[in-house]
C-alpha cells in the first residue's frame, strides 16, 4: 500500500469511527424515495443477492434486505458496522451479512452477486476506477451494477465544492463530474446505462453536528456558505430559511448491466 493510500485509509477510519452514530442518526441520509430508486433503477427483487460496498450504518442494506433474497454489506470502518448491526436489529431483519474490510480488492470470488451497489463513496475513494472493477468483477454476467454519489457540474464548481468539502470531512478526495462516473461505468463494460437524479437535503448546523472537522475549519466552512448565498460557486443552492443556511447536494444514481456469459 503507497503512503498516501495508507493515509487515506487512516483518514476514512478517522472520520467515520466518529461519524457512526450521526451519519446513522442523521434523517437526510434515511431517504426511502432515494431507496426506492435505487430498488426500481437496479431492478432488485426476491431472487436477489446483493453486495453493498461501503455499507456505512447499513441505510442501504437494510432497506434492499426487505427486497432481495440476501444482502451483504462491507465497510472498511468495524464501527459502521456495530451500527449496521444495531439497526438491523432493530429492524427484524435476517437475511443480511456483515463483513468489516476493504473494497480493493473484494474478497469475493468472481461473479459473487447478482446485484452490487455502493452509495455516497466514490468520493473517498483515491482510485474508484478500480473500486468498479472489482464490483463488476463480483457480480455475475448480466447482473447489475448501482452507483450513487454526488456529481460535479463544472471545474469552477467542483474546485470550490471539492475545497469546503474536504474541510468539512478530511476523508473526502474530490466529487467526480457526471461525465467521468458516466465514462467510469461505460468503461467497466456496463451495458444498458441508466440514470436518475435527486438532491440530498440538507441545514448546515445539522451537517456541521454531524462531522468533524479540523480545530478552526468549522469557522471556514460557514464563512464559505455565507459567502456563497445567492452566488451559488459551491452549485448547492445554499439558501437562509428561518435563519438557518440549508442547502442540497446533487445526486446521481448510475446502473447498469454487467456483460452477459459468453456462449
Amino acid at each position: 500500500m503507497t503512503d498516501r493510500a495508507e493515509e487515506q485509509r487512516r483518514l476514512i477510519l478517522d472520520q467515520f469511527t466518529r461519524q457512526a452514530v450521526p451519519f446513522a442518526e442523521m434523517p437526510a441520509h434515511s431517504n426511502d424515495e432515494a431507496n426506492r430508486l435505487l430498488i426500481d433503477l437496479a431492478g432488485i427483487g426476491p431472487a436477489d443477492t446483493v453486495l453493498d460496498v461501503a455499507c456505512g450504518p447499513g441505510l442501504v442494506a437494510c432497506a434492499l434486505a426487505e427486497v432481495a433474497r440476501h444482502v451483504t454489506g462491507l465497510d472498511l470502518t468495524p464501527a459502521m458496522i456495530d451500527q449496521a448491526r444495531v439497526r438491523q436489529k432493530a429492524r427484524g431483519l435476517t437475511n443480511l451479512t456483515w463483513l468489516v474490510g476493504d473494497a480493493v480488492p473484494l474478497r469475493f470470488p468472481n461473479a459473487a452477486f447478482s446485484v452490487v451497489v455502493t452509495r455516497y463513496s466514490f468520493h473517498h475513494f483515491l482510485e474508484p476506477r478500480s473500486v468498479l472493477a472489482e464490483m463488476v468483477r463480483v457480480c455475475r454476467p448480466a447482473g447489475r451494477v448501482a452507483v450513487i454519489d454526488v456529481f460535479t457540474s463544472s471545474p469552477e464548481q467542483a474546485a470550490a465544492y471539492n475545497l469546503v468539502e474536504k474541510l468539512r470531512d478530511p476523508s473526502h478526495v474530490r466529487a467526480l463530474s457526471l461525465e467521468e462516473l458516466s465514462g467510469l461505468c461505460l468503461d467497466a463494460g456496463l451495458r444498458d446505462l441508466r440514470t436518475a437524479f435527486f438532491k440530498l437535503e440538507v441545514e448546515l448546523e445539522a451537517l456541521l453536528a454531524a462531522s468533524f472537522p479540523n480545530p478552526g475549519d468549522a469557522y471556514r466552512i460557514r464563512r464559505t456558505f455565507e459567502d456563497d448565498l445567492g452566488v451559488d460557486r459551491l452549485g448547492l443552492g445554499a439558501h437562509r430559511r428561518d435563519g438557518a443556511i440549508h442547502f442540497a447536494f446533487p445526486i446521481v444514481a448510475l446502473a447498469g448491466r454487467t456483460q452477459p456469459a459468453e456462449a
